[in-house]
């Protein structure tokens, strides 16, 4: 089964009561364990992509499908089920919560869930970002990198099949960008997971399995590669 299935997908947003189309009727499979790029300019329709994919918004026309499921299909508390056990994000800001150290940042979303042994779950992520020794520091304690690193590894603790990252090298150096390109590459080999990457950085698509170019809300083309061998 695919794990995002996008289905004849239109969206269209009103601006000033004026329509705006994001994506124009794109069609695309996203397979488990696979790590995609979504290449193109600024307001190409990669952000909007993401999120459908997400189910943190919805398509105008057609369907976005998530392990077989039709995201507007489900009401508010099956989506909140959906992105909570199947979905994990990494964002450009990392979006830690700075009153939390590293280890109960990765915690916190086993502890929304209720998972049992969330402390030993959230311990194991962060060894396997290297970042354990950092277990106790707050967000403003740790670079750029680093903080990217836990995000990582808390988007991972609920142990997600898909894995959606929005710009996650765009604040960083190369150096630190390409040590975190190849945990999401790790990521897809060594779970299975499914990772999206929206991106600008033509340097990024060195790792994935697959570009996906957009321009104007529309696939243009589709490329597969030979992802480089990950080194984190």
């Amino acid at each position: 089964m695919a794990q995002v299935e996008l289905r004849d997908v239109t969206k269209v947003y009103e601006t000033q009561g004026t329509p705006a189309k994001a994506l124009d009727h794109v069609s695309h499979v996203i397979s488990p364990g696979e790590f995609v790029a979504l290449v193109g300019k600024s307001g190409c329709g990669k952000s909007t992509l993401l999120n459908l994919c997400g189910a943190m918004d919805f398509p105008t026309t057609g369907s976005v499908l998530i392990d077989g499921t039709d995201t507007r299909q489900l009401d508010d508390a099956a989506l909140t089920q959906l992105r909570r056990e199947k979905i994990g994000f990494v964002f450009q800001s990392f979006q830690l919560l700075h009153t939390l150290t590293a280890l109960e940042n990765i915690e916190l979303p086993l502890l929304l869930a209720r998972r049992p042994n969330s402390r030993d779950l959230a311990f194991e992520r962060l060894r396997w970002v290297d970042m354990e020794e950092y277990a106790a520091r707050y967000p403003h304690q740790l670079s750029g990198g680093q903080q990217q690193r836990i995000a990582i590894a808390r988007a991972l603790a609920g142990s997600p099949r898909l894995l959606l990252a929005d710009e996650p090298t765009g604040n960083l150096d190369s150096a630190t960008g390409e040590l975190v390109l190849n945990l999401l590459r790790k990521t897809a080999a060594e779970f299975g997971v499914s990772v999206i990457m929206a991106t600008h950085s033509i340097e990024s698509t060195a790792v994935v399995n697959r570009i996906v170019r957009l321009k104007d809300g529309k696939i243009v083309a589709v490329e597969s590669t030979k992802p480089a061998r990950h080194t984190a």
